[in-house]
């Protein structure tokens, strides 16, 4: 049985939550940002498409996933070494004996050679209303989680599910979630007081959560519906979600 709390007064933070510490302001009274990591805006340099480029990825790939030195392969497959190095780089065109003899050395066949080079990168596409109804554990009437794209295998490494979720029912009784990854939520439309862990954060349109999803979480209190938000979640592609 879910809790009925009030929201905390303005100022003092979600209930429950422990302080932070406040953001690092300059001299001026700009707040200092943590430098992004990846820049969003990035685009790959446009030799990355070139054939070349390609083989030589997949060679350095296969060659480290053996823990072999490009000194090793070169004795193995009685290439030189600056002709291996120009492979790996993509500075050169690799004849088909020179793939042949690389494939050997490697143990993998000369198609894998080309995989990066012709394999297919996936998007989804949804138009409004048209996303994916699902089932999740405690969805019952006035509970609907709409998953508005799906990408199993891909390049990342990482699985995302991207959730509407609409709530127009009160409960007294919500599940709490717990599963690997990452989760953020964004707030659309009513009001809501999320639990993670130990904290409470009421939640209004326009606020967002970001949390490790390890830790036991859901809504605790649904002050206002209808109520409607996205949730993001992340996860390592060889986990089971």
């Amino acid at each position: 049985m879910a809790n009925k709390i009030s929201d905390p007064k303005p100022g003092t933070g979600p209930a429950g939550a422990k302080a932070k510490p406040l953001p690092k302001v300059s001299a001026d009274g700009k707040t200092i940002r943590a430098p992004l990591t990846q820049n969003p805006h990035a685009i790959r340099d446009t030799r990355e498409k070139v054939l070349e480029v390609a083989i030589g990825r997949e060679v350095r790939a296969f060659r480290k996933k053996l823990g072999i030195t490009v000194a090793d392969l070169a004795v193995a497959t009685d290439i030189s070494l600056g002709m291996l190095s120009k492979i790996e780089n993509g500075i050169t065109s690799p004849s088909l004996t020179t793939l042949q003899a690389l494939s050997r050395a490697l143990g993998v066949p000369v198609t894998a050679f080309f995989r990066r080079f012709e394999e297919e990168r996936s998007a989804v596409f949804v138009k409004a209303g048209e996303g994916l109804d699902v089932e999740r554990r405690g969805t019952r009437a006035g509970h609907q989680y709409n998953l508005l794209g799906h990408i199993g295998s891909n390049t990342s490494g990482v699985v995302v599910e991207p959730y509407l979720i609409t709530l127009t029912e009160d409960s007294d009784v919500f599940p709490t979630f717990q599963h690997e990854g990452m989760e953020f939520l964004y707030m659309l439309e009513g009001e809501v007081v999320y639990r993670h862990g130990s904290n409470l954060y009421p939640m209004k349109p326009g606020d967002s959560l970001f949390f490790d999803a390890d830790a036991p979480h859901g809504p605790e209190q649904l002050t206002r519906l209808p109520m409607r938000y996205l949730s993001i979640i992340c996860y390592p592609q060889n986990s089971a979600g």
